[in-house]
């Protein structure tokens, strides 16, 4: 599961009760007599392992003889949880991955926007928080996909590339399904909320990049505007057999299988599908093109920061994280082994990549934008999961009308 749609949550407020104190213990010069040791918190997956991260720590510290990193594992507690409660004992890391700062808690986390090399790292700008930087990528991932199977196609007689419109979308599925094939792999667990988002978010919000602002405000909602349209589409496609209503009962994995066996003909997802697909050695018999949309094409890609760096503001070591960071998102060998290492992209930067990456690279290259729901574009929390389990009705009855009325009834009870 790619970390774009798993949301790094916010630091838990309970945590702010900490900042006065822990800020006060920032600041040491990592230039100070012995060795400086850095303790980091990452992102620990199949991808990225702890072997990994100790490999990619050690060629900074070849190359910087006076400093010791030292990895620092969560245990089963999120990233978020674990920073918290070193905060809470008095004994802060240096460095955390992961976790996105908001105006709640940015107080915990150094400011990096006087340093300039911030300016020219992915998305650093729509991460920022009033104006100011604290979270640092390597690069970014875009989700705004449709994987598609070339044999499938060429059965079904059909050219992707000629793929740009919702209803040129329907027309192909249905072709697919009259070429033996289920049209549209789906799943259970959190896949059917985050396949819709995907479809209509590059939609929505490449027509109006605020319009969750807008919903904050009561200016729009579900039931009335674009939403509306795509939960309609979403439901008549189930109608139709395009997704398949028992997918449900399937977890992720399972529908990731499934399209990778050939069982389906289309799969929308993210980037990172792509080492999925690369370690089944399947890459160059799936293509991708962009979401097709109602409006303008193509469309902004629905996106997320990838492998996101905080300098933790009560640092001891304050100069030496922060230089130590900059290696990390700056470096073109540690750019390329971490971009590498989960599939991740970035804007003018390449390498050695599958054909099916190779792809993916391109579509990011000509996206007018990458999508990001953060900050004042973040939606209410708990969002993505009541989003999850309404659209899991329209598998199992609701209709479209529904569905976007409970939207707006549950997004009003947050306020």
């Amino acid at each position: 599961m790619g970390t774009q749609l798993r949301r790094a949550c916010a630091v838990a407020v309970a945590a702010t009760t900490v900042v006065a104190a822990a800020t006060a213990c920032g600041g040491e010069d990592p230039a100070q007599a012995g060795a400086t040791t850095l303790r980091i918190i990452v992102n620990i997956s199949p991808n990225l392992t702890e072997q990994y991260w100790k490999g990619l720590f050690a060629k900074y510290e070849q190359s910087h003889p006076g400093v010791k990193v030292n990895l620092e594992l969560t245990g089963t507690v999120s990233a978020t949880a674990k920073l918290t409660q070193d905060l809470a004992a008095g004994d802060p890391p240096d460095i955390a991955q992961q976790i996105t700062p908001t105006k709640e808690n940015a107080a915990l986390f150094a400011d990096l926007t006087g340093e300039a090399w911030t300016g020219q790292t992915p998305l650093a700008d729509q991460y920022a928080v009033d104006g100011k930087r604290y979270l640092v990528g390597v690069g970014q991932q875009i989700q705004s996909l449709v994987f598609y199977n070339k044999a499938a196609f060429a059965k079904a007689g059909l050219d992707a590339t000629a793929i740009k419109t919702l209803d040129q979308f329907q027309d192909a599925m249905a072709k697919l399904k009259s070429a033996g094939y289920t049209p549209l792999q789906s799943a259970g667990q959190w896949v059917p909320g985050a396949q819709f988002s995907l479809i209509a978010d590059s939609g929505v919000l490449t027509a109006d990049p605020d319009w969750t602002v807008k919903r904050k405000q009561n200016q729009v909602s579900f039931s009335t505007g674009d939403y509306l349209k795509y939960l309609q589409r979403f439901r008549s496609w189930i109608d139709q057999g395009y997704l398949d209503k028992s997918a449900l009962g399937l977890t992720y994995a399972d529908g990731q299988t499934a399209f990778l066996d050939g069982k389906s003909a289309m799969y929308v997802m993210g980037s990172f599908f792509v080492p999925a697909a690369d370690a089944a050695k399947k890459s160059d018999e799936i293509g991708v093109f962009s979401m097709p949309t109602d409006g303008s094409h193509p469309t902004g890609q629905y996106g997320n920061i990838a492998s996101p760096y905080v300098v933790v503001n009560a640092s001891k070591h304050k100069a030496a994280a922060i230089d130590f960071v900059k290696w990390l998102v700056t470096d073109p060998a540690a750019i390329e082994s971490q971009l590498a290492a989960d599939g991740n992209l970035r804007k003018g930067f390449t390498y050695k990549m599958s054909s099916l990456g190779t792809q993916v690279q391109k579509i990011l290259e000509e996206a007018p934008s990458v999508l990001v729901k953060s900050g004042e574009r973040q939606p209410v929390e708990g969002y993505p999961a009541e989003l999850n389990t309404q659209v899991q009705k329209l598998y199992t009855g609701a209709t479209a009308e529904q569905v976007a009325a409970g939207l707006d009834k549950w997004w009003n009870s947050q306020s």
